[in-house]
């Protein structure tokens, strides 16, 4: 499962934005089936960040669904289309 962790970039919102792009891009591309994003719990902001990012129309379309993780609620899991 590939993974992007946010922590090292938190501060810098122009590179949350990119990696964050180039991430689902690879991901959608790669075949897996499921790939996570680690916001952290910290405030929310950040999760809510990505949540907004990852609802974003043209955004929506690389994945079918994504959720929080139930085990680790700083962690997102998004699923692709297989195949």
């Amino acid at each position: 499962m590939r993974s992007l962790d946010l922590h090292p970039i938190f501060r810098n919102n122009r590179d949350i934005e990119l990696a964050m792009r180039q991430f689902l891009f690879a991901a959608a591309q790669s075949g897996d089936p499921v790939a996570e994003i680690i916001p952290g719990k910290g405030s929310g902001q950040l999760m809510r960040r990505v949540l907004a990012f990852l609802d974003q129309k043209h955004i929506r379309k690389l994945y079918l669904r994504r959720e929080l993780d139930p085990k680790n609620p700083g962690r997102v899991l998004v699923h692709f289309r297989e195949g």
